[in-house]
């Protein structure tokens, strides 16, 4: 590895690098495509961020004029989701290397996206497969000087519906000498675009030795009381309950409201920014249950979730893959629940998936006790980037006005017109009485608790 590669992993707080990354960043630097398989959590998005940076700095080397910086970007990566775009651009803005990410995708004005283009000038572009044909065709992104395209989570594009829009987008990329291409299940039939024959194809699929699969059985068909059972038996520690339905979602939301367990939903059918927040949330350790259909089941960075629970049996192999995958992230441990009515079993998941013959029965409290509420609260300030706003004005902020310090204080972000804060729960109320009236920066704000 080079210098700003081995910089990236330092800032990134990683000393090694797995069996699988190595082989990913030996074979990108081969002439060729690559097909990278490899479960969620085990890190193909480094896998590739990490050979970019080398081939960006390479583009950079044989274009030193700053007239060149028009022919960027020098590389793409399709991705199937919103959510795994900002993901994506996130670590590699967190890897500090000279050079510039960017994310795009729909739901926001192509138009803001191109300006920002124009200011930034992105060496690498993520986005979504209709939003950068859009870019591409308006002639926003120069289609000549893209060398490297990488499809992350391909089969999930595929699933998605997005066959055309692939071969599209390969089609308007004449001068791509690289594709990469990486999910984390197999197909049974590759489209046209992949050809085995001339890839490097590594395959590191298997079932996780290190996730810890129980049977959780339900006296009832409606499952919801076992599941407070179990979720009060975990006592606080962060958990995903997978269900099947959007309106299953809502209603265990319901449900956990009643039980007055602090707890947050996310499903394809909410507005985006109630599912940001939802994850935002999660992430920062403000509420430690989350209840989602399977869009949840990837594209997500959540690295500390203890408890996988199923309330509904995943529908078929790669369900139970993905849904698993994220727990047991990287070198870390993890538990895999569950939760079976008194017509259930897992012998179907068990001919396609290693569960193992006999699983451990998990033992629930008959009297549950509520567990424990999360350390943190989400603040919501209604100034951003577009503002003036950093995190330094917004910690500083709550240090000299709300009488708190860094140990009070948790994860800080600024979005363009708003920011998100992780204070410490015990100090909430007094810490809103404090700042009732005040401004930050010189500027009269919204600040409250993020519901």
């Amino acid at each position: 590895m080079n210098e700003i590669q081995q910089k990236a992993l330092q800032r990134l707080g990683i000393e090694a690098l797995t069996p699988m990354q190595e082989a990913a960043l030996a074979a990108c630097h081969e002439r060729g495509d690559v097909t990278l398989l490899s479960p969620t959590g085990s890190g193909k998005t480094l896998a590739y961020l990490l050979p970019l940076i080398e081939r960006i700095a390479d583009a950079n080397n044989a274009n030193p004029s700053p007239s060149a910086i028009s022919s960027f970007p020098v590389a793409l990566v399709v991705v199937p989701s919103r959510e795994l775009a900002m993901q994506i651009e996130s670590v590699f803005k967190q890897m500090g290397t000279p050079w510039k990410a960017m994310a795009v995708y729909g739901g926001r004005p192509a138009m803001d996206e191109h300006r920002t283009m124009r200011d930034v000038h992105p060496e690498l572009i993520i986005g979504t497969p209709g939003r950068l044909i859009d870019h591409l065709q308006k002639g926003n992104i120069d289609a000549k000087a893209v060398r490297t395209l990488v499809m992350d989570e391909f089969d999930k594009c595929l699933e998605l519906g997005f066959h055309d829009e692939m071969n599209t987008l390969l089609d308007l990329l004449p001068r791509v000498e690289r594709h990469w291409f990486f999910s984390a299940t197999d197909l049974e039939e590759w489209p046209e675009f992949i050809h085995p024959e001339r890839c490097i194809h590594l395959n590191y699929l298997g079932g996780s030795s290190r996730v810890n699969h129980y049977v959780v059985h339900s006296p009832e068909k409606d499952k919801l009381n076992t599941l407070y059972r179990l979720l009060c038996s975990l006592d606080g520690s962060q958990a995903i309950v997978f269900v099947g339905y959007r309106e299953s979602v809502e209603r265990i939301g319901s449900f956990l409201r009643e039980k007055k367990l602090i707890h947050a939903v996310y499903h394809g059918g909410l507005e985006q920014d109630l599912r940001e927040r939802a994850i935002y949330k999660f992430r920062n350790g403000s509420v430690n249950v989350l209840v989602s259909t399977d869009l949840a089941s990837r594209g997500l960075d959540i690295p500390e979730v203890q408890h996988i629970i199923h309330y509904h049996l995943p529908a078929n192999e790669e369900a139970v893959i993905h849904r698993t995958g994220r727990t047991a992230r990287w070198d870390a441990t993890g538990n895999s629940y569950f939760i079976l009515g008194p017509d259930e079993s897992l012998e179907a998941i068990k001919k396609s998936f290693p569960l193992g013959e006999d699983l451990e029965e998990a033992i629930l409290p008959d009297i549950p006790r509520r567990p424990t509420p999360p350390a943190w609260e989400t603040l919501y300030i209604g100034k951003g980037k577009k503002d003036k706003l950093n995190r330094i004005d917004i910690a500083g902020f709550l240090y000299k006005k709300g009488n708190l310090t860094s140990d009070d204080v948790g994860r800080i972000d600024v979005l363009d017109h708003f920011a998100y804060a992780a204070v410490r729960r015990s100090k909430v109320r007094q810490l809103l009485t404090l700042v009732s009236g005040e401004k930050i920066k010189g500027m009269k704000t919204i600040i409250e608790i993020a519901r």
